[in-house]
């Protein structure tokens, strides 16, 4: 019934009738649940994750892309860099905060530090723990005035918040029963994601003088947005080749042109726009652009998780036949057949 998930069978039929050989299954029917009546085995939508996880990712992506970029950016110009870690720390900690809130039992968190060498959870939360020693001692040697070694503290934070963007992005793709989560295409999308977000927010707070390197940082947003989208046309492409649940495409198609012009064109376009206009009224538009990219990768998110998240549903590889004749077609209601070619 999930032969998709690549895991194999947990059961096997040893029984065939003397002499006989067992034939080829004929090609599952992708039928809609309607033609069939069988509504029941259709995917369905998953209920165990809500905004709060939605938000885990949101604001942990945006969060660490924050730290890495603001940090790499305070270092290269010489400027502030602690306002960007502070506000980065926070955004992954109220991510964090929201996912525990959803475990309802609030003791049970303590379990996620218990399986590291085999669980993305695991490594997640350990990734966060690295990161807040690590980032909180850069933040208090730099209010301490030792510059030289939060400096060097800090740039160890950024490479950790990589490491926590990673982890999470391999959270979702360890999902294998959700096959939108499970195409391996779309870690790269999470990883260009959570970096866009972090270049747009640290692009924003250069406009109010907390980020330095505000022209460095539209060009690598520029760069970024183009990587995200490249990396959102890959995934699609993957998505369309090995085939997924029906509904959880069609709400990806409903929101692939509003996110495409109003996450990527209008951006873009308020970048070159900050380009143009006079030093007065360059600043806006750039932080204009940063918060909407931002935006629109946390957009995403939302509705990969709350909304597209259909799981496998069920399938059978032959349909029965009463007596010994041959099997039936097989069944898989609620999927969009993998595109020719």
């Amino acid at each position: 019934m999930h032969d998709d998930l690549g895991t194999g069978p947990g059961l096997r039929y040893l029984w065939a009738p003397k002499g006989a050989e067992e034939a080829a299954a004929p090609a599952a029917s992708l039928a809609t649940p309607d033609e069939t009546g069988l509504t029941g085995v259709a995917p369905w939508h998953q209920t165990s994750w809500d905004w709060r996880a939605a938000a885990n990712f949101i604001c942990g992506g945006a969060g660490s892309g924050l730290v890495a970029l603001g940090v790499l950016a305070g270092l290269a110009g010489s400027g502030p860099l602690l306002p960007a870690l502070f506000a980065g720390l926070m955004l992954v900690g109220f991510g964090l905060l929201c996912v525990w809130a959803e475990i309802g039992r609030p003791w049970r968190f303590l379990n996620v530090f218990s399986k590291p060498a085999t669980s993305w959870m695991s490594r997640e939360a350990w990734a966060a723990v690295a990161l807040f020693a690590s980032g909180g001692g850069a933040l208090i040697l730099g209010w301490a005035g030792a510059g030289g070694a939060a400096h060097a503290l800090a740039g160890l934070t950024a490479v950790l918040a990589l490491g926590f963007l990673y982890a999470q992005a391999r959270i979702l793709h360890a999902a294998k029963g959700i096959p939108l989560w499970r195409e391996g295409a779309l870690v790269p999308l999470m990883l260009a994601t959570g970096l866009t977000e972090g270049a747009g927010l640290a692009l924003a707070g250069s406009a109010a003088g907390l980020v330095p390197g505000a022209g460095v940082l539209a060009i690598a947003l520029a760069a970024l947005l183009g990587l995200r989208l490249a990396a959102w046309v890959a995934y699609r492409r993957a998505l369309a080749q090995s085939g997924a649940p029906q509904r959880g495409l069609s709400t990806l198609e409903r929101f692939a042109p509003g996110w495409l012009w109003a996450g990527h064109g209008l951006p873009l376009g308020l970048l070159v726009l900050g380009f143009l206009l006079p030093s007065a009224l360059a600043p806006a538009a750039l932080a204009l652009a940063g918060v909407v990219a931002a935006v629109a990768g946390g957009a995403f998110k939302l509705v990969l998780v709350t909304r597209a998240a259909f799981n496998q549903g069920f399938a059978l590889a032959r349909m029965p036949r009463r007596g010994a004749g041959r099997a039936g077609p097989g069944l898989k209601p609620g999927w969009r057949p993998p595109a020719p070619g």
